[in-house]
């Protein structure tokens, strides 16, 4: 039901409702036990489903509550308003509320109730109706194996239920995509399931927007095709397109027909083909935007994005048979992959299995993958069913710098370029390539998903690598390359340093020119840029890797390192260090590989792999030892620290971060020195010698204050909360965590914030605080539980040995 309708509908409800209030309030069950008592049976269901809106009640249901609740109310003793009793006036309201649910386009069994009752009103004998105008059938035939599109679907059937617009307008929808992505099935496909709602007809035209072959259809034409269709004798059709539209216009006034524009090239191809009558409604497809139709005649925008795995699963296995897809999951999963979630591209690969229903789907997907992404294997042999062929009618259309760029955007890795990283490709200013992103955008040939981010699906980034190779000189596509990983690499460091900024400097390339690099302004933009490229800057290592940029893949990765950290995306920060360590070797970077084993040596420490962890540790100090670096070699005692004490080793950890001292305070290291003070009194608490171990964390605290290091100051308060518990001082053990806690989430460390909790809910239990230690367990559950980590089981004991909550 449309807005009109909706609103009618609800006000009806809310009377309903408000007439059982005034009779005293009674349950469903009282006013069922009511009813029946009455010879006039309501089903409960029924009555909450009529109170809540949620259907159209009938006039028999209206009489039978409003006799339940005037009875109910007399058995209580109520005298209920005159209003709420007057048949008349309830009668009134039911049938405005039917005028409404009719002329808001209702669905079917809303549009025939409200049309049976209302003809109730109608005189018997009218005058026999005139005969009836030809209905139009133009619709092509539907795709047999259509799948999906569960939600697009929905979206266009919730049109039928819009409020009717102000006379002479008409509710447009345009269904956008890219080339090959089902937009003619998806518009098709709803229409005949809906063509019953539009009993004055169908008109279908293929505008021809995109053909390579034929020109496109003028306005012109098109009306003229649906004059004939709408059985208007040639002698009639005035010379014109205004006085052609005009006459269409008004054979379609007070009716009720469903127009289809298929593959329209833009707006002014379109306008002359909307009518003016409310009761119609248009369907528009294109691989443009036309954002002209959705300003001026305030149509409604449907982008169609690619299947999703399920779907294109879905496609396969109606195309195929549900038997020979089930038969072999790993091949049909690979091929869906290597289709990309474009429909074109599983039509032709489940055509080409159709012919030879013999051979095992198997044998497809090894070809798909022998392609590797290549447009080669989704080859229907015919230009219409060819997915490169498609897809260059599309960018035949661009203007130079949209071409150019598009070429360019096949170097970006993915997932998503944003406006700087598109920049740097094309060696513009921002500002500068917003232009050529927009005719891309609007050519949907690239989808802005999010707020300046676009995305290129896999194939069409597999054409537009092709377009460059075949373009583009080596040289310029090497630039581009360098220009992007500059982006993602001093864009990423200046990151690093604003969320660490005690980090110890790296001597980073100089950037190309053309390279844009925006500055974060400050810790929380920098955390925000992190978090949107996380994706683009682990693909962007790889594909320093790949195209022999060794210094970018180490440096890349040392500047993303603390980010990938402290949210716990370890196995990231893992395969990172690997690649960067990888790219370091093969460079002979002594450096660059001692920064990257220790740097993997972290995450390996935090998944638990400790033999993998000393490995690269003992291989980061020999490194450092070598290049006689202190500071570096201090690091990886603090980290071997570290390493012993998860092996419950605390003897060792201690004599590692004593060396750790000795080697920071030799460099004249200040920060390194007060970091090795709080990891040695840490593990004097570990070995029993409390008041000790204040001592050390006390001047660890006093020095990171000065430093102003955040983090560590949270670890030195931390320690020194560990301290105080031990000592039974838990009122200011209590004291010190709540500084440390304030201090990790500040710096996003949510490893050590659950390691915090934790503690937390240890010293309320020794206060016997039962309901605060489960409190501050449960917090450090939940964070230990969204990081995976697995500490999660030590709490999770805590929580089962407490006593249940008061």
């Amino acid at each position: 039901m449309g807005e009109t309708g909706r609103e009618a509908l609800l006000a009806f409800a809310d009377e309903l409702r408000r007439l059982r209030q005034q009779a005293g309030g009674p349950s469903l069950n009282s006013l069922v036990a009511v009813a029946a008592a009455r010879g006039r049976p309501l089903a409960r269901s029924t009555l909450s489903d009529k109170l809540n809106a949620k259907s159209l009640p009938d006039w028999d249901f209206v009489t039978g509550y409003l006799g339940a609740c005037v009875a109910y109310a007399e058995q209580a003793g109520i005298r209920l308003p005159a209003e709420l009793t007057d048949q008349a006036r309830w009668e009134a309201a039911y049938w405005r509320l039917l005028a409404a649910a009719d002329a808001a386009r209702a669905d079917d069994r809303l549009a025939t109730a409200a049309r049976a009752e209302r003809g109730r009103q109608a005189h018997a004998g009218t005058a026999p109706s005139a005969p009836a105008p030809f209905v139009p059938r133009q619709l092509p035939a539907a795709v047999r194996h259509f799948a999906g599109r569960s939600a697009p679907l929905t979206a266009l059937t919730a049109l039928l239920t819009e409020p009717v617009g102000p006379p002479g307008t008409v509710p447009v929808c345009t269904i956008g995509g890219t080339a090959g992505v089902g937009k003619t099935a998806l518009a098709v496909h709803w229409a005949h399931r809906v063509a019953d709602r539009f009993p004055d007809g169908q008109l279908y035209v293929d505008l021809r927007g995109f053909d390579p072959e034929s020109p496109a259809l003028s306005p012109a034409e098109a009306v003229a095709g649906f004059l004939e269709a709408l059985a208007v004798p040639p002698e009639r059709i005035p010379v014109g397109l205004a006085a052609q539209a005009a006459l269409y216009r008004s054979l379609l006034a007070d009716r009720r027909v469903l127009v289809l524009l298929d593959n329209a090239r833009d707006a002014d191809q379109v306008r002359p083909l909307l009518p003016s009558s409310p009761g119609c409604l248009v369907l528009v497809t294109s691989r443009n935007q036309l954002p002209g139709l959705v300003t001026a005649e305030g149509a409604r925008p449907l982008p169609l994005g690619l299947l999703s795995p399920a779907e294109g699963r879905e496609l396969l296995s109606r195309r195929l048979g549900a038997e020979r897809v089930a038969a072999e999951p790993e091949a049909v999963d690979r091929i869906v992959a290597a289709a990309a979630g474009l429909p074109l591209a599983l039509a032709i690969v489940a055509a080409r299995a159709a012919t030879y229903p013999d051979f095992r789907l198997a044998r497809f997907a090894a070809e798909l993958t022998a392609s590797r992404g290549a447009l080669d294997a989704f080859s229907g042999g015919e230009a219409g069913v060819d997915v490169r062929a498609v897809l260059s009618w599309s960018y035949r259309g661009l203007d130079p710098a949209a071409a150019s760029l598009f070429r360019a955007l096949g170097t970006h890795p993915g997932p998503d370029v944003s406006v700087p990283a598109a920049a740097s490709l094309a060696a513009l200013a921002p500002d500068e390539v917003r232009r050529p992103l927009a005719v891309l955008t609007r050519a949907n040939l690239l989808t802005e998903h999010a707020p300046g981010r676009y995305a290129l699906h896999d194939l069409l980034r597999a054409y537009a690598v092709e377009l460059a190779v075949a373009t583009d000189s080596a040289g310029l596509r090497r630039a581009a390359l360098c220009r992007l990983l500059d982006h993602y690499l001093h864009t990423a460091y200046a990151a690093a340093l604003l969320l660490h900024k005690h980090r110890d400097d790296i001597d980073l390339p100089a950037a190309h020119p053309g390279t844009a690099v925006p500055a974060p302004a400050d810790r929380d933009e920098a955390w925000a840029w992190l978090a949107a490229e996380h994706r683009a800057l682990l693909a962007a290592i790889g594909l320093a890797v790949e195209h022999g940029l060794p210094t970018h893949a180490w440096q890349l990765a040392w500047s993303v390192n603390t980010y990938l950290d402290r949210v716990g995306a370890w196995t990231d920060q893992s395969r990172a260090q690997e690649l960067a360590l990888r790219a370091a070797t093969a460079a002979g970077d002594r450096d660059g590989q001692a920064r990257a084993h220790r740097n993997r040596a972290v995450a390996c420490l935090r998944l638990g792999a400790y033999d993998e962890a000393h490995e690269h540790l003992e291989r980061s100090r020999q490194l450092y030892a070598e290049l006689g670096d202190r500071v570096g070699g201090g690091r990886t005692e603090l980290n071997l620290g570290i390493l012993a004490e998860r092996q419950h080793d605390h003897r060792r950890a201690l004599r590692h971060a004593q060396r750790a001292h000795r080697l920071f305070e030799a460099a004249g290291h200040a920060q390194g020195q007060a970091n090795a003070l709080n990891n040695i009194g840490w593990y004097h608490i570990q070995l029993g010698d409390h008041l000790r171990a204040l001592d050390y964390c006390g001047q660890a605290l006093v020095r990171q204050q000065q430093t102003g290091n955040r983090y560590w100051e949270a670890h030195a308060w931390d320690s020194l909360g560990f301290a105080h518990h031990h000592l039974g001082r838990h009122r200011d053990a209590l004291d010190c965590y709540r500084q440390a806690l304030v201090l990790w989430r500040e710096t996003g460390e949510r490893y050590y914030e659950s390691v915090t909790l934790m503690h937390v809910g240890d010293s309320h239990q020794a206060t016997a605080e039962p309901d605060a230690a489960r409190a501050a367990w449960g917090q450090a559950l939940d964070v230990l539980d969204q990081l995976g980590h697995p500490d999660a089981a030590l709490v999770r004991s805590r929580l089962d040995a407490a006593p249940p909550a008061r």
